[in-house]
């Protein structure tokens, strides 16, 4: 286990909270997500197509076999003529002359084309790479292409379950603090009810009951408002996982809760990030293309093997069948200076990729002490605004018991229970902020 890891797992043995959240619901959903992306469906497709390619590659090493076969009709076109004539029927004449006998016809000169005509030629052609390192640096750049899709996929899956813990906390951050204004508009109900009775009883005036009706009302904006960042919430969290929009969401109260012991001090490493691992893979994908440019100077050797029948007026037999082998050379000596310009172009794209390597290095160095710091600035937040949440709740409770007591004026109880709510709301946008830097950290580290 390396430090990053080691390192992972002490910080969620930190937070038992968030190790018992992310073991149960969240995770659920996260893999809900993952199998369900028609993205990560797609990267999947590609990765089988580069596998299919990779055999191909492989069978480039082995012997290809092949029917051929060709048909040709002609008519003139150059011929050479044979005097065959000319050269035996005077050596004929004698001998019939000699014999007695005419046994020794007269010839005809002959005169045969060049193209021949009705002349088939049906062979099978096995041929063998004996010497071609082309092939063998193209089989190394397939694997290495599946190994760069491989890490495109990881790094997709990992950004995927990011945002969806984000979007996630995002969803309960709205779920409660609809909560917490339905908690409002329930005590700013009761506070009605009661100055209505106070008001029959001519204890308060008119402008009490006036001024909670109107309280309510805006309240019941708000909760509509909130209400409504909700079901957006809900709509982005489901797309995420590719279901219908409005599909239930179960959510985790131990999220809400607010006794954590966060991680507050601690240091990591972004170097086993897959990110960085993508681009070793691509270094090494434009390294074999700098090797393969490089063998021009190896010679190409093939080996063949022909077994077929060739003849006129597709007769088989009488000589038309043959064996026929031998082996093709091929080395270039001169082509403008072509393949040396390829090798140097692959040579920058190599120095291109190590340049790269140390800019994202960098960046994401910088990624991870960025989102370090921002979640130790929520942190902080998160922890004055619970003891303000604390504090506005006793200062409620005071004046309200102050109030039913005659003691206090509604004025008073209604900037105390204001106060409250704006205090609750900030504790929970502040407690799912750190939840979210978390989530940024722990991408940041590569986990």
């Amino acid at each position: 286990m390396n430090f990053t890891r080691l390192l992972f797992f002490i910080l969620l043995l930190g937070s038992s909270a968030y190790a018992e959240a992310q073991s149960n619901t969240l995770n659920r959903y996260i893999e809900q997500g993952i199998a369900s992306s028609e993205v990560l469906k797609q990267q999947q497709f590609q990765l089988q197509r580069s596998l299919h390619a990779l055999e191909e590659a492989k069978g480039l090493f082995l012997p290809s076999v092949n029917l051929q076969g060709t048909y040709t009709l002609a008519a003139g076109g150059r011929a050479i003529a044979f005097p065959v004539g000319d050269l035996l029927n005077g050596v004929y004449a004698t001998l019939n002359e000699l014999t007695g006998t005419p046994r020794f016809p007269q010839l005809e000169n002959v005169e045969e084309n060049f193209n021949p005509n009705n002349f088939y030629d049906l062979k099978i052609r096995a041929t063998y790479p004996i010497v071609n390192p082309d092939i063998r640096y193209n089989r190394q750049i397939r694997e290495q292409t599946i190994d760069l899709q491989q890490s495109d996929i990881e790094i997709y899956k990992q950004a995927l379950a990011k945002d969806i813990r984000i979007a996630y906390f995002q969803y309960v951050q709205a779920n409660e603090a609809v909560r917490i204004y339905e908690n409002a508009l329930t005590l700013l109900r009761e506070s009605l009810r009661v100055n209505r009775k106070l008001f029959e009883n001519d204890m308060v005036n008119r402008t009490v009951v006036v001024r909670s009706e109107n309280e309510i009302t805006k309240v019941e904006a708000q909760l509509l408002e909130a209400q409504n960042n909700m079901q957006n919430a809900a709509a982005y969290f489901n797309f995420l996982l590719n279901q219908p929009f409005d599909t239930p969401i179960a959510t985790d109260d131990a999220l809400a809760q607010l006794e954590y012991n966060f991680p507050t001090d601690f240091t990591g490493s972004a170097d086993n990030r897959e990110e960085l691992r993508k681009l070793v893979v691509a270094q090494g994908i434009n390294q074999t293309a700098l090797q393969m440019n490089e063998a021009y100077k190896i010679p190409k050797v093939n080996a063949f093997l022909d077994a077929g029948s060739q003849g006129f007026d597709f007769q088989v037999g009488n000589g038309s069948l043959y064996l026929l082998g031998g082996l093709s050379f091929d080395l270039p000596i001169y082509s403008g200076n072509r393949n040396k310009q390829k090798i140097k172009m692959a040579e920058m794209d190599v120095a291109t990729i190590q340049s790269q390597r140390a800019q994202v290095a960098d960046q994401l160095a910088l990624q991870l002490r960025t989102s370090v710091t921002d979640y130790q600035s929520a942190l902080q937040l998160f922890r004055s605004s619970r003891t303000q949440a604390r504090t506005a709740q006793r200062y409620f409770d005071d004046v309200s018991k102050l109030y039913r007591e005659g003691q206090a004026l509604y004025i008073e109880y209604l900037d105390a229970r204001n106060e409250l709510t704006n205090a609750e709301l900030q504790q929970v946008i502040s407690l799912f902020n750190v939840w979210q830097k978390w989530t940024e950290v722990q991408f940041a580290l590569g986990n």
